[in-house]
């Protein structure tokens, strides 16, 4: 019966279960994640290597003229050592880790979940998904409030395959606006890639401008219309600026290219 039950948790069935409890389901990018991984034994003793958590996320990759979501690991975290575990031992663990700042905001189409997987040897590994909601920064909330004051309305919020363009993933996660009030008939859109660190928080403005006229359709058909400009402050700044003034620099900034 005994060699019966390891053979069972070596597919998984009668092996250790696991579950994440964090104390909160909404974050910041940067912010600091608390909880615990409860463990509960199986039918049989069980080393356990380690407990592992994964910050995952999904981006929008195209080839071969197909489009197809690929999950995207952002970072790992190592919870513990290895331990031995009793049939029906309960056990937890405590969670502290800090989510990286380039973690993208779950609007539109961007899930981030934690992965718990508990390292089993010659066994399916027990595991546990915890979707989180992601929510702007204050610096990126300016952001968006300069824009929100400046007409501009969010279209769209994607995660795509752009290595060239990514910072430490293969990804960036692009903002689509598009103008209501003041840019109306000279923009078509506004598109807004964030490129957060520790102490700044950095913009990738791409600003396409409508056509007009035979040239302007021919700069259109040739993508000359389309101009990529970076904005750059401290987060000291953005916050001693707040969103009226960023939305004044923004707004001379675009009308540059315009």
């Amino acid at each position: 019966m005994s060699m019966f039950n390891r053979l069972l948790a070596s597919v998984g069935i009668g092996n250790a279960k696991v579950d994440t409890l964090l104390e909160h389901v909404r974050y910041a990018p940067g912010d600091q994640v608390k909880g615990v991984v409860k463990i509960v034994g199986g039918q049989v003793a069980q080393q356990v290597d380690g407990i592992r958590l994964t910050l995952m996320t999904q981006y929008l990759k195209e080839s071969n003229d197909h489009k197809h979501w690929v999950n995207c690991e952002l970072a790992r975290y190592r919870v513990s050592e290895a331990f031995s575990l009793q049939p029906n031992e309960e056990r937890d663990f405590p969670v502290l880790i800090t989510l990286p700042q380039q973690t993208p905001l779950t609007i539109g189409n961007a899930p981030v979940w934690l992965k718990t997987e508990l390292d089993i040897a010659s066994a399916v590994d027990p595991s546990d998904q915890d979707r989180i909601e992601i929510v702007p920064s204050v610096e990126q909330s300016i952001v968006i409030d300069a824009l929100n004051r400046l007409g501009f309305r969010l279209r769209k919020a994607e995660c795509e395959y752009a290595p060239r363009l990514g910072s430490v993933s293969p990804f960036v996660q692009e903002f689509e606006f598009v103008p209501t009030s003041y840019f109306r008939g000279e923009l078509d859109e506004l598109e807004v890639i964030f490129y957060p660190t520790e102490h700044q928080l950095e913009l990738l403005l791409q600003i396409d401008r409508r056509a007009r006229g035979l040239g302007g359709w021919l700069s259109e058909a040739m993508d000359s219309d389309e101009t990529f400009v970076r904005y750059r402050l401290s987060r000291d700044e953005w916050r001693r600026l707040g969103a009226e003034k960023v939305s004044t620099q923004l707004a001379e900034l675009i009308r540059k290219y315009v």
